[in-house]
């Protein structure tokens, strides 16, 4: 009885890990007949795992969504990475989710082996998050949940939209892919009406269903999204825009320049390219400087005015904090 216990833990540890398996395969990585695997799978089914099975030479055996949550089989890297996870969701970000994530959590460290739970422990004790506040706005999980499955189906989404300046419009859209950078979520997707590529942020979307009718998925703007977003968020939307040589390693960039704040770029071992925007060049200068490396402004030439009238401001408050000094 024991032996069979753990072949039917082996065997659905396979199934979770694998689309489809053929019955040979299971049988193989089991060290059992085909006959055995058949059974095996009957009692899976039994305790309500829903394994499908296709008959056929091209047939196999494939682990289905059922009506209830059956039981998981996680390796240790795994459980830590999902106990790792929920410890982030529960500080917020997605609204919501924060006690779900709780309640999940201390389900999940109750069964935990000892050597595991250490580790969790571990992190909990000494990693500190930020105050919720710090994180920006938090978003819907039903909102979240409406993005993803509208991506998912190819189906039009219908909704209400608020730009940075507050000016309210109706989108029609066709979703592609939901991207999340270290405090907000943006919806990638073609703009009907505008005829061209948009990135939205989602907390500032509000769903009007129904959604529909389908549509044949588009080339997207760009290979890498993270990165597409990223500009966007950082350049794109500014009016003011500029192009920057940093005498950094783009490593030691990276540390100070965050995603929603400018894109970089590698040049040598030692300096990187920056792309950033802001709403003035007087405060594209004020971010440039404060990133704290030495730099050359590339475009525009505007910036470097700015810069030059910035030294100057800064040179008269030395002068005039120094004259103070010397009669005190």
């Amino acid at each position: 009885m024991l032996e069979t216990s753990a072949r039917l833990l082996r065997l659905l540890s396979l199934l979770q890990t694998h689309r489809e398996w053929s019955g040979p395969d299971l049988a193989q990585r089991l060290g059992v007949t085909s006959r055995t695997v058949r059974r095996d799978v009957d009692r899976l089914r039994e305790l309500g795992y829903p394994v499908h099975a296709t008959p056929g030479t091209g047939g196999g055996y494939q682990l289905g969504a059922g009506a209830a949550l059956p039981p998981l089989l996680l390796d240790d890297e795994e459980a830590v990475a999902v106990a790792i996870g929920l410890r982030s969701a529960a500080g917020g970000g997605i609204a919501g989710i924060e006690e779900t994530s709780v309640r999940a959590l201390a389900k999940l460290e109750q069964v935990l082996p000892t050597r595991l739970r250490r580790r969790v422990e571990s992190l909990n004790t000494y990693a500190v998050p930020m105050l919720r506040g710090h994180y920006g706005p938090t978003v819907e999980a039903e909102v979240l949940t409406e993005l993803s499955n509208a991506c998912r189906d190819r189906e039009r989404l219908r909704f209400a939209y608020e730009d940075h300046t507050g000016a309210a419009s109706r989108r029609i859209v066709e979703p592609h892919r939901l991207v999340f950078t270290e405090r907000r979520w943006y919806l990638v997707a073609w703009d009907v009406d505008r005829e061209d590529w948009r990135t939205f942020r989602v907390d500032r979307i509000t769903p009007t269903p129904p959604h529909g009718p389908r549509f044949e998925p588009r080339q997207p703007p760009a290979e890498d999204l993270a990165a597409y977003v990223a500009q966007g968020v950082s350049t794109r939307a500014y009016s003011a825009r500029a192009t920057v040589l940093l005498r950094a390693p783009l490593a030691e960039a990276a540390e100070r320049v965050s995603p929603s704040s400018g894109v970089l770029e590698a040049v040598d071992e030692h300096t990187c390219r920056l792309r950033t925007g802001a709403m003035s060049l007087e405060s594209l200068a004020f971010h440039v400087v404060l990133l704290g490396f030495d730099f050359e402004v590339i475009e525009p030439v505007e910036l470097v005015d700015a810069l030059r009238e910035m030294a100057e401001r800064l040179g008269r408050a030395v002068a005039a904090s120094e004259g103070a000094a010397r009669q005190v």
